[in-house]
């Protein structure tokens, strides 16, 4: 449509382009202006935007602005990876009895991990290809389908029948709809009724909050409503943006946390990129299980 076209990268002028969206498609609204439908890049959120509020991102600084959040995630998941080697140390030393007499050698080595295993529903085939790709790198089972979000109640129970993950996630986009400003209203929102009710679907399946533990809400998502349906861990308390990357970080605490262990909800949270502005929940318990001794075959 004119100067624009689906894919193209930009932001809002009338928000200093704070965050970079890319078109969906385009639309004329009431008043016959002509308008995009936008995505987040690294952020879920869905928007609105005429035409004339838009600016193209320049290919340079684009790949300034991927390089910082590839930069920020990295960084995250280094931390997570040496938590975890300091963590699984404490586990196999609880496991098993270090062998005395044996020259200080230990077979604290020789144990095996079971991490909880994921079902991700995501409504964006980007978000989801990125959110695999890092459960991949942080050795977490999971498996991953894009369903829109209106279509999320519907496959949910289905899919937790086929897979019997031990966490679930439902994400994808999210947003408060333009001009609506009554936060308690879950229909002002874009995608948040549709997490309610995949969540109280899920919660038809498992009713157990420590047999199954969920993650569900993207952008700005009403909190309350997610978390009153049964999730155990919800965006946006602030109604503010979140990453891409946090509903990965949350399991992935979750995933590798003994069983015997609760995990301190500020413990969680902290390990996102968002915090506690955009992530919250209740007391939930670890996923992780050690097993000993490893087989040499």
């Amino acid at each position: 449509m004119g100067y624009f076209n689906i894919g193209d990268i930009v932001g809002r002028k009338s928000y200093n382009r704070d965050i970079f969206f890319k078109i969906t498609d385009f639309f004329k609204n009431e008043e016959g202006r002509e308008c995009a439908h936008l995505k987040g890049i690294f952020m879920r959120l869905l928007a609105n935007a005429p035409l004339d509020d838009l600016e193209k991102v320049e290919p340079g600084e684009l790949t300034v602005h991927l390089k910082e959040h590839t930069v920020k995630g990295s960084e995250q998941m280094n931390r997570i990876l040496a938590r975890r080697r300091k963590e699984r140390e404490f586990f196999l030393s609880r496991a098993v009895q270090t062998e005395k007499n044996s020259g200080g050698h230990s077979h604290l080595t020789d144990g095996f991990d079971l991490p909880g295993t994921v079902l991700h529903i995501d409504g964006d085939s980007d978000y989801l290809e990125l959110c695999l790709t890092t459960y991949k790198q942080l050795n977490i089972p999971a498996n991953g389908y894009c369903v829109n979000e209106e279509q999320q109640p519907q496959v949910v129970g289905n899919l937790l029948a086929k897979h019997i993950p031990d966490l679930l996630v439902l994400t994808g986009h999210d947003g408060l709809m333009k001009g609506k400003v009554d936060f308690s209203d879950v229909n002002n929102y874009y995608s948040s009724k549709y997490f309610v009710a995949a969540v109280k679907e899920a919660r038809r399946y498992e009713k157990s909050m420590d047999d199954l533990v969920i993650f569900a809400g993207a952008c700005q998502s009403h909190y309350e409503a997610i978390l009153s349906a049964g999730a155990n861990f919800a965006s946006s308390p602030r109604r503010v943006m979140i990453h891409a990357y946090d509903p990965v970080f949350v399991v992935e605490k979750i995933a590798y946390t003994s069983i015997y262990d609760p995990i301190s909800i500020k413990e969680i949270i902290s390990g996102t990129i968002t915090g506690f502005s955009g992530i919250g929940g209740v007391e939930t318990r670890g996923k992780f299980r050690i097993g000993i001794p490893k087989s040499p075959y």
